[in-house]
């Protein structure tokens, strides 16, 4: 039997929320995607969890003997991790990326980081939106640059702040504008990050500027699937400012958009984790972020 350590966290926070909302809203998940995880947990274990009762769920008597354990298998697996790290004075620092960072930040960062962790590597590794943490909740990141909102139990540095435009088709009619008002976007359809993007999905649909719902036209789970969709004439994009020339192609255009509430790009890190390398790569950044 192979249960994963997602199904675990996913079991453990229904059981202490008693409510798969509001679990799937700690997660940063979508409510049907977690109890659709929590129906296939069951299926393999053989025996039900949970049990509806009014106002939520209810842990079975199964539910209740496995708890402890699913516990302690996931604290046993974060210290066995972070041992295992702290074990020699050297090894790999893992970034997780789910766009291109630019904005002379990163190349940056990591000289001084190199500098002042002499022996330590650097892997960059890209993370699919159906992640919101970049890697981070399941340990296959140390740190990641990610957008805000971020899911709990991160801790974040803001590096950069900056407005929302839409990339859209080079012949769209709306790109004659030399900026545009979100009002005029409402009736596009929009490329959407997938449901377990959770709130960021909401962000980067203009749900905080908007009163209807969008018009989904393509669902795509990393950056080049987003301006495939848009050249190809599916959707329009909101975009950060700064990734408008990280991602500039022919047949897309990038206008600013009136009236968002602007973005924000952070680096993120575990609140737990206290490790040397992890500080040391923070406070690169937080070195270079204020020159930029």
């Amino acid at each position: 039997m192979d249960v994963h350590l997602r199904e675990l966290r996913y079991f453990v926070a229904v059981a202490e929320e008693l409510n798969v909302t509001r679990a799937a809203e700690r997660l940063f998940v979508s409510q049907p995607a977690l109890s659709k995880q929590l129906r296939v947990l069951e299926r393999q274990l053989g025996f039900p969890l949970f049990e509806r009762v009014h106002g939520g769920v209810a842990l079975t008597r199964q539910g209740e003997v496995l708890l402890p354990a699913a516990r302690d298998l996931l604290e046993r697996w974060t210290a066995g991790v972070e041992s295992a790290r702290a074990a020699v004075p050297s090894g790999t620092l893992v970034i997780g990326m789910q766009t291109a960072v630019g904005r002379g930040l990163q190349q940056a960062a990591l000289r001084r980081f190199r500098a002042a962790m002499p022996g330590w590597e650097v892997s960059l590794r890209l993370v699919g939106w159906d992640d919101p943490s970049g890697g981070l909740a399941d340990g296959s990141s140390d740190v990641a640059f990610i957008w805000l909102p971020v899911p709990p139990g991160l801790e974040t540095y803001v590096l950069a702040t900056e407005d929302r435009g839409v990339a859209m088709p080079d012949d769209h009619p709306l790109a004659e504008l030399p900026e545009i008002p979100f009002g005029a976007l409402r009736d596009e359809p929009f490329i959407a990050l997938p449901p377990t993007a959770g709130p960021l999905r909401d962000f980067w649909l203009g749900l905080d500027a908007r009163d209807d719902e969008p018009v989904i036209g393509v669902t795509a789970n990393t950056p080049e699937e987003v301006f495939e969709a848009v050249t190809s004439g599916l959707g329009v994009v909101l975009v950060a400012e700064g990734n408008a020339t990280l991602y500039n192609r022919p047949g897309l255009v990038y206008r600013p958009v009136t009236g968002l509430p602007p973005g924000e790009l952070a680096i993120a890190w575990r609140e737990e984790d206290r490790s040397p390398q992890v500080a040391a790569f923070i406070n690169a950044l937080r070195q270079v972020a204020t020159k930029v």
